[in-house]
């Protein structure tokens, strides 16, 4: 029997209507259905699925910088598959409900062929659902929870940040030998915080240290005076903080206004650029993760922030962070897969993707990275502390100072991979956008 052929915008829709009509995830009759554009010139659309309120949204504004400069040097290129690469943004407000009918709409409504952005783990968990009911291959870019690569994976999902076991692995064990083992954990109260909180927590009793405590934060908390006053009373060795966003940058503050930067010593799982650019460097105490610097002496490097501010000449931040790198490594290696694919077919970019292996010389880092199986890019992890304050009074973009850096294959989480059970390609919808 001749395969019949029906638009895009009537595959979506039959697509959502089955998936309402049941209550279950789409997969049935339409997963084998291919739809192709009407023109061989229509555009590539992307959406992005980044937050511009809420909690991360300064993060979530320089997401999206990184993916666009990654698509303006496609475009300046000549586009990919000689298609013309455009882009549109909704607001996921930095809350999972949001998130998914944002996704929704941009799948069902603007037909885009994919999806990139995230910076709140619950709300990447929302997004990917959606669209792996569609199969609509998804970069996460900026959520770091555990989960995401773990319990939470999908076949059509990619997640380009460490995580926050990858940041433990880095630095508990030192911190445990070289400040103290009474361990105090202040957790953000919601997904990222709380399974980076577990993680760490498996880590410190792993080598050997003991957690006195755990407090946890809501989101959105702006006086962390009770919080820093329980700290004094239980003086422990260490404070090991799974606190982001613009709480960051809040607990941050407190801690200096309060003299705690020094002792007990903390630790920072992981820290956003966005969340401390233009702090007083008093306020980047303890020491922290990143995936990426912009003062790194490696290759590319230079030319990369040249770029950048060629590009945003009028942004705030004059050097780009973790954030707006993640964001575009994440948006070339999507598009480089779709050229090397020869096609927009989602499972033939999804087969692209795994398993693809990057030169630290491409990914501007000290390691060669690797996507893993479970669908999370295996990068080098840095730690750093706040810079000398010579050097920062003579640029206020030498914020960090790079201590160490962890090769990929010491700290995969190894947990999330054994857990990750993604759907197989019969049960991922197929499309062609």
């Amino acid at each position: 029997m001749k395969e019949k052929k029906i638009s895009r915008r009537q595959f979506f829709k039959r697509a959502g209507l089955a998936a309402a009509g049941t209550g279950a995830v789409f997969y049935g009759p339409w997963k084998y259905n291919r739809v192709y554009a009407s023109k061989t010139d229509k555009p590539i659309l992307i959406g992005m699925t980044s937050d511009a309120s809420g909690q991360f949204a300064n993060s979530g504004a320089s997401d999206r910088r990184g993916m666009m400069m990654a698509i303006d040097e496609f475009n300046k290129k000549g586009g990919v598959l000689g298609r013309k690469i455009d882009y549109m943004h909704i607001d996921t407000e930095s809350n999972p409900a949001t998130g998914s009918r944002v996704t929704e709409r941009m799948i069902t409504r603007n037909e885009v062929t994919f999806l990139i952005g995230a910076l709140s783990s619950g709300v990447a968990n929302a997004i990917s659902q959606v669209a792996q009911k569609y199969g609509v291959v998804y970069m996460n870019s900026n959520s770091s929870s555990p989960t995401e690569s773990g319990e939470n994976c999908h076949r059509v999902k990619f997640v380009w940040d460490g995580n926050g076991t990858n940041f433990a692995k880095a630095a508990v064990k030192n911190a445990i030998e070289k400040v103290g083992n009474q361990w105090l954990l202040l957790t953000n109260d919601y997904v990222w915080g709380h399974n980076t909180s577990k993680s760490t927590r498996k880590l410190v009793n792993a080598f050997g240290g003991t957690i006195v405590d755990e407090l946890l934060v809501p989101q959105g908390t702006r006086d962390f005076t009770s919080y820093l006053l329980k700290i004094q009373q239980i003086k422990p060795d260490v404070v090991a903080a799974a606190v982001a966003g613009d709480d960051s940058k809040v607990m941050r503050q407190q801690v200096a206004q309060m003299g705690m930067g020094k002792k007990p010593a903390w630790i920072n799982n992981q820290q956003d650029w966005p969340d401390v650019y233009g702090l007083p460097i008093d306020n980047l105490f303890g020491v922290f993760g990143t995936t990426w610097y912009y003062d790194l002496d490696l290759p590319g490097v230079k030319e990369f922030v040249q770029r950048y501010r060629q590009m945003y000449p009028d942004t705030t931040m004059k050097a780009p962070g973790n954030v707006y790198y993640n964001g575009y490594m994440c948006t070339k290696e999507l598009l480089s897969a779709v050229e090397r694919a020869g096609t927009t077919n989602n499972l033939k970019v999804i087969k692209q993707l795994e398993g693809i292996k990057v030169s630290a010389r491409d990914r501007m880092q000290h390691h060669d990275a690797y996507m893993g199986a479970n669908h999370q890019m295996q990068q080098t992890v840095y730690l750093a502390t706040a810079n000398d304050e010579a050097l920062w009074e003579k640029d206020k973009n030498a914020m960090f100072k790079i201590l160490s850096n962890v090769a990929p294959s010491d700290v995969e989480d190894t947990d999330a991979m054994a857990v990750c059970k993604m759907e197989s390609y019969a049960e991922t919808p197929t499309y062609e956008g």
